[in-house]
């Protein structure tokens, strides 16, 4: 199956378990992997043969954004679940989302979750 992946999308947003995260906000980033065939659109140099990343970035965008989530893994869900719904050409789809500076007393480089979904 080929793929089409967008690398760390970077976004300011409002989600976490504590209040002031979801007040003051922080800044998260996302990848993006998609499962598609890409045959139609290389041998056609067609875009309505594929998906067109830069919807995709805004997409995100509007979730990440816009939206609260107290879990990464409620936003890694519903960017999945929405990338799967707009996207018919999308087979399947794995979502990392990445949380750099978690607020804890402790020195790491983030947090990461990573979700995989199939189209049903």
């Amino acid at each position: 199956m080929d793929k089409m992946v967008l690398h760390r999308m970077e976004y300011y947003g409002y989600h976490g378990v504590f209040e002031e995260e979801r007040k003051l906000g922080q800044r998260f980033y996302i990848d993006v992997e998609m499962d598609l065939d890409l045959r139609a659109a290389g041998q056609n140099d067609d875009l309505t043969k594929t998906v067109n990343y830069a919807e995709v970035h805004e997409l995100v965008k509007e979730i990440v954004e816009k939206k609260s989530f107290k879990l990464i893994e409620a936003l890694g869900e519903h960017i999945a679940s929405s990338l799967l719904d707009t996207y018919t050409v999308i087979d399947a789809v794995c979502v990392k989302v990445t949380k750099p500076h978690p607020p804890f007393d402790i020195h790491f480089q983030g947090v990461t979750v990573e979700l995989y979904r199939k189209r049903k």
